[in-house]
């Protein structure tokens, strides 16, 4: 029994070591993610090309940041407000989104692991809050933009992404190929934003306006805290 015991805690205190120690080295070191790993390992094709943050557009990283966490310049990494939101609904049982932050994304792509899970959610909120201890607001951005699936056939990062729906690099979106390449994110291996779908382009007009209106709220992913949009 000590046994079973000892080494569940020594797997216990890998789990914890690990982001430890990873996290600030990250401030330095381009990331892989779990995903991008895993089909690795399985002989799977990853098609990932490494952009700063300042080489990406300024209108994609506004509508990534009013599409997937618009209180993102302002929490620190969780947004507990919506958080404790969702874990009313859940105790109630009623159908809750998840109230993931893009620190949360961050942290579940690089440590954790995909599917619906309380306890990835619970395991996801710690990381997230010690990310955004260690990493600048740019930084969680630009790895979020990096890591992130955007393609059903392992294309990982806004590079792979952008070059695969519509031949562009990055830094060359404009409104409606930035827009359409965030409505994929929830779902990259259905939503295919070089050949959209009306509903995509529906969602894709929603997040241009609130991105043009709202956007001084993603400016701390900017350029000296500025977006040209």
């Amino acid at each position: 029994m000590w046994r079973i015991l000892r080494g569940l805690g020594m797997a216990l205190g890998l789990l914890v070591a690990i982001p430890l120690v990873l996290t600030p080295l990250y401030l330095v070191v381009d990331p892989v993610s779990v995903p991008m790993l895993a089909r690795q390992l399985t002989g799977q094709p990853v098609e990932r090309e490494w952009r700063d943050l300042a080489d990406i557009s300024d209108r994609l990283k506004a509508s990534v940041v009013l599409s997937e966490d618009g209180q993102f310049c302002r929490h620190s990494g969780v947004d507990m407000g919506a958080l404790r939101d969702e874990v009313e609904k859940y105790l109630a049982g009623a159908p809750a989104r998840g109230a993931s932050t893009i620190t949360m994304q961050v942290a579940r792509n690089l440590f954790l692991w995909n599917g619906q899970s309380v306890l990835r959610k619970a395991l996801e909120v710690p990381l997230a809050l010690y990310i955004d201890l260690i990493m600048p607001k740019h930084r969680i951005m630009e790895i979020y933009l990096n890591i992130a699936e955007w393609g059903p056939e392992g294309q990982f990062g806004v590079v792979a992404g952008a070059r695969r729906a519509f031949g562009r690099e990055p830094q060359n979106l404009d409104w409606q190929t930035a827009t359409l390449l965030v409505t994929a994110l929830p779902n990259p291996l259905l939503r295919q934003p070089g050949r959209a779908s009306p509903g995509m382009r529906r969602i894709a007009g929603i997040i241009e306006r609130r991105a043009k209106e709202f956007g001084a709220r993603a400016a701390c992913v900017g350029e000296n805290g500025q977006l040209a949009l």
